[in-house]
């Protein structure tokens, strides 16, 4: 088999990544080794940057997200006591809207076949090979054969576990990172959200979420220990802490139900540079993870796919080779920007083992600053609608 672009996994980056490109007349072959309904059953990140959405206005794969999709115009920081907005429409001119990234995928998912953007799923043992000369290769397993797809570029979007970033030599590479000592339990709940808008919460006992995926159903976290396990947590439990946390005036609101999905999640920040080793390219988790206070992580993927698939437009379509060489610099200028964002409001939010009472009272001299401050507001909203390309 042969394309022009091989993309290495099917989540929400590779496949937008692939109707840009085909939009384009490139040609296109995406290898993802689960199968569809595993893809889908991810359950991540719900709030999109106007980078993201533009994209998908861009591509007429839109009809989903401007039906079912929540503009907001702003969200709230708690301390305990009281709830901060930050107005971000007022401060920035823009807003952002919550549509879950399981949505995103699966609308990409149903547009592909129509559009011509070929798709393998259930591909094993997927390696990359010759990625440092003009012709690379993929070699993959598929319905018990082996398969060989040639390329002009391959794009690894095949996450953090994925193949593609291990094939980049280690002496060619450097890796950035932070791993914190908690992570954030999360359930989904078929009950209306507390708040029209999300509330980040910083309370004694440690960081809640208040967030959701349409009108009726919420998605709500805590910060718990590294050992803590689901097991520990019945929903009940889980409500009464939640409603803690986020102070009386938002807690009262909660409307409590049994959990359809609950999960313990880690939290890291890390970079892999260079993002462009020969003619391997990648985009979103497989360079960069974020901690998902800020929810940045589908958005820098989008960043990313946008910044791509202008230099491989470019490459293929006009013989120019200057968005390939650059592509490395100009994505990892706008990750490190996020990352910044990311670890300042994980930092500012959630409780430290060995934090001093020195400690905590920063933080609550920030959150107050911020509360105070129209210029401490207009910059915390202008990174979290996400920097200018």
């Amino acid at each position: 088999m042969k394309t022009q672009v091989a993309i290495v996994g099917a989540g929400p980056a590779g496949l937008l990544l692939g109707h840009l490109l085909r939009a384009e007349g490139i040609a296109v072959t995406i290898i993802e080794r689960a199968s569809p309904d595993y893809v889908l059953g991810r359950i991540r990140a719900g709030v999109l940057e106007r980078t993201t959405t533009d994209l998908l206005h861009r591509l007429g794969i839109d009809a989903r997200l401007n039906a079912e999709g929540l503009p907001h115009d702003g969200f709230m920081l708690a301390d305990g006591e009281r709830l901060i907005r930050i107005d971000v429409k007022a401060l920035t001119g823009r807003n952002v809207t919550v549509y879950g990234q399981t949505e995103v995928t699966r609308d990409l998912m149903a547009a592909a076949p129509e559009r011509g953007l070929e798709v393998i799923y259930d591909a094993g043992d997927v390696a990359l090979h010759d990625i440092e000369g003009d012709a690379p290769y993929l070699t993959f397993t598929n319905d018990g054969r082996e398969e060989r797809l040639d390329a002009r570029f391959i794009v690894g979007c095949d996450g953090f576990h994925g193949p593609s970033r291990k094939a980049i030599p280690a002496s060619v590479g450097r890796t950035y990172e932070k791993v914190y000592p908690f992570g954030w339990l999360g359930i989904l709940a078929d009950v209306p959200p507390c708040d029209h808008e999300l509330i980040y919460a910083n309370h004694d006992r440690g960081f809640a979420l208040a967030s959701m995926r349409s009108e009726t159903r919420s998605r709500y976290y805590v910060q718990v220990a590294l050992d803590e396990k689901v097991e520990d947590w019945p929903d009940d439990r889980f409500w009464d802490e939640l409603i803690v946390r986020l102070g009386p005036e938002a807690g009262g609101r909660v409307t409590r139900g049994p959990s359809i999905e609950k999960s313990i999640a880690p939290l890291r920040s890390f970079v892999f540079e260079p993002m462009r080793h020969g003619s391997l390219f990648l985009a979103g988790d497989s360079a960069h993870i974020v901690p998902p206070t800020g929810a940045k992580g589908l958005n820098l993927a989008a960043s990313d796919v946008a910044y791509l698939a202008e230099a491989l437009t470019g490459f293929f379509n006009r013989a120019d080779h200057d968005g390939v060489a650059g592509y490395s610099d100009r994505a990892l200028a706008r990750v490190w920007k996020a990352e910044r964002f990311s670890w300042q409001l994980t930092t500012l939010m959630h409780r430290f083992p060995g934090q001093t009472a020195f400690d905590r009272r920063i933080q609550v001299a920030e959150l107050d600053y911020i509360a105070r401050s129209k210029a401490a507001r207009t910059a915390i909203a202008e990174n979290y609608i996400g920097l200018p390309l």
